[in-house]
């Protein structure tokens, strides 16, 4: 009797372990893609627009999902269409521009605030500043005059913050000096950033020299010719870093044939989601980029960077939250740990602190009748009131 009841409950043990593995592979098999996915990034001319149209076409074929790639060159605009509008699925952005919309630094101090989370990395897109080809502008330390035509990107926040106050620092001037002395000039787009120097608008710009538009100007009759901002500068680097913590100085390893071996910096591009985007689904496109790595690497430059290894590079950097689908599939190929948990629960700790400085912030300015705007000095005295002090989001390096 005693082997007899022994034996029961080993078969029904075994029966019971059977039936929880065929529930877990139905609960998996049945999993169903959406009907569309839908991607923001920056504008046409971006490579991180080009390299998304790359593989979408691939996932497409294999989930049967109807990928939409939408351009929304404006930087405000796509992060308030993820989070507020939520118009998109998943959104390009860079580590620079999440950070500015969770402190709400510049444009974002009036938009609405909505945690982010990471999902995959899209690129290190490198940075450099470009002169045209004839300038008499040899180094970037050649600026530090009067008149100079500076190309200001208005529809990217921290692309103007980098110009007006980081560059100053990186040259030895306050951006007060800078105001004074350097002209300037708006630019709508990031494209029209870019091409400012070859049309004769603007003497500087910035720019990513991964993006299709600076392949077209490196045929510009007049040529173009990349600034370093070198390495071994400490102290400007030290100023730059001040205003900009979440960029990394580094070499030029890829993009346009000309800025190759110059030293600028590097500034990730991520993709990104709501924190309530669907874990398995994000589950499941984390899975797919990384087993499928080999397949679209080749479909454009930029794409040559979303491997896992590139994606836990950059994990072993960011200050910012990540997405509980990715931290799943990471976990399940050993390429999250414990200590991994710790950061990003301190990240997500100080993401609340920052929105909820924010909204009381906007409620208050708000109650007094106060207009929300990144210039109107009643507001920004509210909006530091409530927000001083707070840690910014700084890169572990």
């Amino acid at each position: 009797m005693k082997k007899t009841g022994l034996y029961s409950s080993v078969v029904v043990a075994l029966l019971l372990s059977f039936c929880l593995v065929c529930v877990s592979s139905a609960w998996a098999d049945d999993f169903k893609w959406p009907r569309m996915l839908t991607i923001a990034t920056p504008g046409t001319s971006s490579g991180v627009f080009a390299a998304t149209n790359g593989w979408g076409p691939i996932m497409q074929g294999d989930t049967k999902m109807r990928i939409r790639v939408v351009p929304e060159d404006g930087e405000t605009g796509r992060y308030q269409r993820l989070t507020e509008l939520r118009d998109f699925d998943l959104a390009a952005i860079s580590i620079a521009d999440t950070r500015f919309s969770q402190e709400g630094v510049h444009g974002y101090s009036t938009t609405p605030p909505h945690p982010t989370r990471f999902v995959w990395h899209a690129n290190d897109t490198p940075w450099l500043f470009v002169v045209r080809g004839d300038s008499d502008i040899k180094t970037i330390y050649d600026i530090k005059k009067k008149g100079v035509r500076v190309s200001l990107s208005s529809q990217s926040p921290p692309m103007m913050v980098a110009v007006q106050k980081a560059l100053p620092k990186f040259v030895g001037w306050t951006p007060e000096e800078a105001r004074e002395n350097w002209i300037f000039v708006p630019a709508g787009s990031y494209a029209e950033n870019c091409r400012s120097i070859t049309d004769g608008k603007t003497d500087i710009t910035w720019v990513a020299p991964v993006s299709s538009v600076i392949y077209e100007m490196e045929g510009h009759p007049k040529g173009i010719r990349f600034l370093d901002q070198p390495l071994s500068d400490k102290k400007g680097w030290d100023g730059w870093l001040s205003i900009r913590p979440t960029h990394i100085p580094a070499k030029i390893e890829f993009g346009a044939p000309s800025s190759i071996g110059h030293e600028g910096l590097s500034s990730s591009f991520n993709y990104w989601a709501r924190p309530d985007l669907d874990e398995e689904l994000v589950y499941r496109l984390a899975k797919w980029f990384h087993e499928n790595f080999d397949r679209y690497k080749g479909v454009h430059v930029l794409a040559t960077r979303m491997s896992i290894e590139m994606t836990r590079w950059f994990l072993d950097h960011s200050p910012l939250p990540v997405h509980k689908g990715t931290i799943r599939y990471l976990r399940e190929v050993g390429k999250w740990t414990a200590e991994d948990d710790k950061w990003n629960q301190d990240a997500i700790d100080l993401q609340n602190r920052w929105l909820a400085a924010r909204k009381a912030a906007q409620e208050e300015a708000k109650s007094k009748g106060i207009k929300l705007h990144w210039e109107n000095e009643e507001f920004l005295k509210i909006f530091k009131k409530h927000t001083e002090g707070l840690p910014v989001f700084r890169v572990r390096l």
